[in-house]
């Protein structure tokens, strides 16, 4: 029988037999259960709407509507949902695409399957999860426009953070979850939660990769 909380997951991929492996994986995780699955994005538009998943494990790369498009369409109508974008491909745009089109995450598919576990609790949690191949990507990407806040408007931003938010803006930038900075200091989730939704607020970063990229433009953590 279902538990209440169980953390409902859509898969979305072309190729059925990669569907098949994550149900596998995932019927047999406790407190995850999938609801349905999906071949392309038009399908996974649909199911989102009809079984209202918590968590959506969406290929980026299928026939038709791809994973992006997807992606943009059901974080619109369902605001709730949570999307967790998988590919075989680390390219960049690929990464910015997603993210830029409301993703959570982005994982490569060759992800451990105890981290594509933890990846799907962390981005229900409200976190978000970047693949440490992408998230350095990323970070090369920004390089050539770090340092070009680094002038009063940063400083007064970074300055008006209080200690304890600037303690977790740190943890932040070097890729830690809300469960791992709960831990590092001692502190609830809802706690952090708070904490970092007015550290987003007072630095002008719409979400955890733009902090993370805002952490190494000020110097916060080394690159």
């Amino acid at each position: 029988m279902t538990v209440r909380d169980d953390i409902r997951v859509l898969l979305v991929d072309d190729q059925e037999l990669v569907r098949y492996g994550f149900r596998l994986m995932l019927d047999a995780t406790p407190g995850l259960i999938v609801v349905g699955e999906a071949g392309d994005g038009t399908q996974a538009i649909d199911a989102a709407e009809r079984l209202r998943p918590d968590v959506i494990l969406m290929d980026i790369r299928m026939p038709g509507v791809g994973g992006i498009e997807a992606t943009r369409h059901i974080v619109a109508a369902l605001p709730t949902a949570r999307v967790l974008a998988l590919t075989t491909y680390d390219l960049d745009d690929y990464a910015f695409g997603a993210l830029g089109a409301g993703a959570s995450g982005f994982l490569l598919k060759d992800t451990r399957p105890d981290d594509l576990v933890a990846a799907i609790r962390a981005v229900h949690a409200g976190d978000a999860v970047v693949s440490p191949r992408i998230t350095a990507k990323l970070i090369e990407a920004a390089a050539p426009h770090l340092g070009t806040r680094r002038d009063s408007e940063a400083s007064d931003a970074l300055s008006e953070l209080t200690a304890r938010e600037r303690e977790i803006f740190v943890l932040v930038g070097r890729g830690q979850t809300n469960a791992e900075i709960a831990a590092n200091l001692y502190l609830s989730d809802s706690t952090v939660k708070a904490h970092i939704g007015r550290v987003l607020a007072k630095l002008g970063a719409r979400n955890r990769v733009e902090a993370v990229i805002r952490a190494y433009e000020l110097g916060i953590v080394g690159r």
